[in-house]
């Protein structure tokens, strides 16, 4: 069994869901491995990784929307030391979550037809994130 450790700089714009599906796949294609287990990490508080419907652009938005319903920006939280996004960030991290595992088979990760990988920045600057990824396999 194999293992490779790698790591994907994304530059955000702000508050959105940034698609790395196609870098995820090139950095496995890149290690050789067919078959075994891909883990991503996004290294941050106030960014999250998440799957979902890559298709139809409306489900990014109606998403963004709904984190914002459920984690609005207020005065009404205590944490506020970068300011009003500051923490409602943290709590759209805390319910999209930092990591994900995704099978691999024939070199190439087993998504669904209409399913990506997304990183979501809750933040309303830009920034640049970093996610790990580790391959485990054959």
């Amino acid at each position: 069994m194999r293992q490779e450790v790698g790591q994907l700089e994304v530059a955000t714009r702000g508050r959105g869901l940034i698609e790395i599906t196609n870098e995820v796949a090139r950095w496995i294609a890149g290690t050789g491995i067919q078959t075994g287990l891909v883990t991503l990490l996004c290294r941050h508080t106030s960014a999250s990784l998440l799957i979902n419907e890559n298709a139809a652009p409306a489900v990014q938005r109606d998403m963004l929307r709904w984190l914002e319903q459920v984690a609005p920006e207020g005065p009404h939280y205590e944490h506020d030391d970068e300011g009003p996004d500051d923490m409602p960030a943290h709590l759209k991290s805390a319910l999209t979550g930092v990591n994900l595992s995704i099978p691999v088979s024939d070199g190439r990760m087993l998504l669904g037809t209409w399913q990506g990988i997304y990183l979501a920045e809750h933040r309303t600057s830009p920034h640049q994130r970093r996610v790990v990824l580790h391959v485990m396999g054959e």
